[in-house]
């Protein structure tokens, strides 16, 4: 399940497979409509001379320079494709490619305009004059009509592409797309009460007098996504434990361990095929099980805009808004148990991403970046309030507290202007009394 997940990730997110059904598509609605000529054009196209009354000599013409103008437009549209990736690439990150290639319109695009191109050559090369003439005039009709849809999806597609290039777009684009794997990796609910990490020390220690046997990775690449049940599946069946060593989006190196067994002998090659198949590696990250990676994406083009040949700190605000947007959601799930088990039996240990992990993701190398910046120091400082007032967790208010303090030893380091220095220590101060409140009066003031 997890090969052909990352299959159609693959063929989802090139430039190829979409236009090419839409290629095929265009065939067999050519070939239908040149059958329907044949059959009805007798009967009841001769009614209407004026619409459907060219000849061959007119229906060759207009169709060659349907086809001709439709391939010119094609080459356009790629070079304007090519030409948003170039900016996106140099003014932001490379990371953030893959979410062009994935867009929708651009796939469809391409493949309407290749569609009618081949659409208009199966329709030409029908057309026959003298004695035994054949102008599928119906097929020429339908041809015309694609040709002014095609017109009106290139007004579509520019607006299109002068929007996606903006940042708001892209940082917006990349901020629902992770929002979204949050929602769908984890969808409950945080309830009040204490952390569930107690007593896990205990556990570990016990398992260390275990022997393991590692399990060596097939490739090298990173882990885009985990099957959890394949895993627990195989420890069930074999009566043992699997211990991940690596989390999704973490980089594994071929022959390096990858997960280890708590085993009595050391696994076979089934067992090792097994335990690989659980795991879909690549050569590049995806947000599908990897949220961080979209925290990643965000926190590249507000680095790119911190840095001193750029000096955007617009852009890098509106990044360190987004972030909150993010890490929002997070600080109201429950996230997934790092032991997962069959009754009673710990079978799978498994690296879940934590909150304090991916607030760590968001806020350090930006903060690292900021030294001086008045504008994202004040903002990190909302956001850590934002998300103060919605979360209920002892170990999330910790964390919270840990980056307010950083950001204040970064603030007096790097602040010359006493002015500056006073309102990012109003700031400050609110911020820590917001996370010295008890959760359950923070909620309940927003309930009021």
């Amino acid at each position: 399940m997890n090969k052909l997940r990352q299959i159609w990730g693959d063929l989802r997110s090139s430039f190829w497979f979409l236009p090419s059904l839409m290629v095929l598509g265009s065939v067999v609605l050519a070939t239908t409509m040149i059958e329907a000529d044949s059959a009805w054009s007798d009967h009841w196209l001769v009614q209407w001379p004026r619409l459907f009354g060219a000849g061959a000599d007119g229906a060759r013409l207009m169709l060659s320079t349907l086809a001709g103008s439709m391939m010119t437009v094609m080459g356009i549209t790629f070079s304007m494709t090519l030409l948003a990736l170039a900016l996106a690439s140099s003014q932001y990150t490379s990371r953030i490619l893959r979410n062009f290639m994935r867009s929708r319109v651009t796939q469809v695009t391409l493949g309407i305009f290749a569609g009618i191109f081949v659409y208009c050559l199966i329709v030409l090369r029908t057309i026959r004059g003298g004695e035994a003439a054949f102008v599928p005039s119906l097929a020429v009709f339908f041809a015309f009509f694609m040709a002014l849809g095609g017109v009106v999806v290139l007004i579509f597609f520019i607006h299109h592409i002068a929007s996606s290039i903006q940042a708001s777009s892209i940082i917006a684009s990349i901020a629902h797309e992770t929002i979204a794997a949050i929602d769908r990796l984890f969808p409950e609910k945080r309830e009040p009460g204490p952390d569930e990490d107690e007593g896990q020390d205990q556990v570990l220690r016990s398992l260390d007098e275990r022997t393991w046997y590692t399990v060596p990775a097939a490739v090298s690449g990173y882990i885009q996504s985990v099957d959890n049940d394949a895993l627990l599946r195989l420890a069930r069946d074999s009566k043992t434990i699997v211990r991940m060593e690596h989390g999704v989006g973490a980089f594994v190196v071929q022959d390096a361990a990858l997960a280890s067994l708590a085993l009595t002998y050391p696994p076979d090659q089934e067992m090792i095929a097994a335990l690989n198949g659980a795991y879909s590696i690549s050569r590049h990250r995806t947000i599908e099980q990897d949220p961080a990676f979209g925290i990643r994406q965000i926190v590249d083009i507000a680095l790119k805009a911190l840095s001193p040949g750029i000096n955007d700190t617009s852009t890098a605000v509106m990044c360190v808004d987004y972030l909150t947007a993010i890490l929002a959601q997070l600080a109201v799930r429950q996230f997934p148990p790092s032991h997962r088990h069959d009754g009673e039996a710990l079978r799978v240990i498994t690296m879940a991403p934590t909150f304090e992990g991916l607030l760590a993701e968001s806020f350090d190398q930006i903060r690292r970046s900021a030294e001086g910046n008045v504008a994202i120091m004040a903002r990190m400082f909302s956001a850590i309030d934002t998300i103060a007032s919605l979360t209920v967790s002892p170990s999330h208010r910790r964390a919270l507290k840990e980056q307010v303090q950083r950001i204040a030893e970064l603030a007096d380091r790097s602040i010359a202007s006493t002015h500056d220095r006073a309102q990012i220590k109003r700031r400050m101060i609110h911020v820590r009394e917001a996370l010295e409140a008890e959760p359950a009066l923070c909620a309940g003031e927003e309930k009021g």
